[in-house]
């Protein structure tokens, strides 16, 4: 009989989940930063180009994103001690 053996992950299921969110975060920030093409060559609009969610939003959600998934790979699983 073969004996299964049981996979070792690099970290704790908790860890991928907040891993998971903080990507989704970031995810979600560097789409809000695409757009702002106009079809016309010609034409400029500086609203859509420059919008605050494009400019102050976006960055500030990638950001928290990456905090967020550093944070995931330090965090200690609960129950190990502090050596």
């Amino acid at each position: 009989m073969e004996e299964k053996k049981k996979v070792q992950f690099a970290f704790p299921q908790e860890n991928y989940k907040i891993l998971l969110i903080g990507l989704a975060v970031n995810i979600l920030g560097f789409i809000l930063m695409i757009g702002g093409a106009t079809q016309d060559p010609a034409k400029f609009d500086a609203d859509a180009l420059f919008s605050p969610v494009r400019i102050t939003l976006a960055p500030i959600l990638v950001v928290i994103g990456y905090v967020i998934i550093m944070y995931s790979i330090m965090k200690k699983p609960k129950g190990t001690k502090n050596s």
